[in-house]
């Protein structure tokens, strides 16, 4: 069939060899400067396979670190290693974009410059604990930015788009889902402000449309993507109307001419959800739809062979299988993933998982 998922796959000016994204995976491999290791180019160009990589979240800002050992898109190091990365991954032949991120709240003094507040919406602090070079502490009240704040963390992304460009990426995704900054203005239950950036819908959607605004600026609309994740609870997320606010974000950016809108469609495993109807958000983008969540290839095809989806990517079966596409053209066993290597650094769970040639050599 014609648009399965190993069909070439036109997004804006970049042909993709298939249609099987590598949906972007924190993996903490990143030095203690936040710059991008050698063996991080060896972990994507293992994946260059893949029609598009969406790189793990990449912070725009030493105020957005969320987790020690995340890189970032700042410093000339960091420039630096991804730089390697892009080229690592071009030469064999993938096509890869960065996540720019901003945490927001999800985050702890002692990642934030000169030990300051992480900054948010609201002075709103999230259940549970920060993960911090000291081990697991509790979350703090975060400082709720002032309105004329709020456009030099737009700033931030700008710089971060720009680096992107210097770094060699074909094209960059916001990051507006799972709990982080942008989600956080998005939603009710962490944004309570009451100036243009909180209240109505209208006015909570305006910090992600300045983000995709600015980062346009740079790229071009047609090298942008956004990801968003209605469903999800976690980082203490949750919306008194979420289908309402997602139906009016896919409308809104609608509009822009973006290369894709990247949803996650799943739930946290055994919790809360906020119930929201896909179909009806789908309805309202008329663009590339990226879908995302518990896929395997049956879902996958069945997806693209009806127009639901153009593009489907993959998380958890790409950190075991550096040669997915393969292994699901072939309907091959996947290698099982270890989740106490997801977090920690080393090669052991990131570089070693073996390919389907090297456990049947031809």
């Amino acid at each position: 069939m014609a648009n399965d998922l190993f069909s070439p796959f036109q997004l804006g000016p970049i042909e993709l060899k298939n249609r099987i994204v590598m949906a972007p995976l924190t993996r903490n491999r990143a030095n203690a400067v936040s710059a991008p290791t050698d063996l991080m180019a060896r972990y994507y160009a293992q994946r260059a396979s893949a029609g598009l990589i969406i790189t793990e979240a990449t912070h725009v800002s030493p105020q957005g670190i969320p987790y020690p050992r995340t890189p970032g898109i700042l410093s000339p190091g960091q420039v630096g290693g991804w730089h390697r990365i892009t080229e690592a991954v071009h030469r064999q032949g993938g096509r890869i974009f960065v996540q720019l991120w901003h945490g927001g709240r999800i985050s702890h003094p002692s990642l934030q410059p000169n030990g300051a507040l992480p900054v948010a919406p609201s002075a709103i602090r999230p259940e549970g604990e920060a993960v911090t070079p000291e081990g697991m502490q509790p979350y703090v009240t975060p400082h709720e930015l002032d309105t004329e704040e709020v456009p030099e963390v737009v700033e931030q992304f700008i710089v971060a788009a720009e680096n992107a460009e210097v770094a060699g990426f074909d094209g960059v995704e916001i990051h507006a889902a799972n709990g982080y900054l942008i989600d956080q203005f998005l939603r009710d239950g962490s944004n309570r402000r009451g100036d243009r950036y909180g209240g109505p819908v209208e006015n909570r959607v305006r910090f992600l449309r300045e983000v995709v605004e600015a980062v346009i600026g740079v790229w071009g609309a047609d090298r942008v993507g956004v990801r968003i994740s209605p469903r999800n609870t976690f980082n203490s997320m949750h919306d008194s109307d979420p289908q309402a606010l997602f139906n009016h974000v896919a409308e809104c950016l609608d509009g822009y001419g973006l290369a894709y809108l990247h949803v996650t469609e799943s739930a946290p495993p055994g919790g809360p959800e906020q119930r929201v109807d896909f179909r009806e958000l789908r309805r309202r983008w008329h663009g590339v739809y990226m879908a995302n969540g518990g896929y395997d290839r049956a879902r996958a095809e069945a997806a693209l062979a009806e127009g639901y989806a153009d593009l489907v990517s993959f998380g958890v079966p790409f950190l075991a299988n550096p040669d997915l596409p393969e292994r699901l053209r072939r309907n091959a066993p996947l290698n099982p993933p270890d989740p106490d290597t997801f977090y920690r650094g080393g090669e052991h769970g990131y570089t070693d998982y073996p390919t389907l040639e090297e456990i049947e050599p031809a």
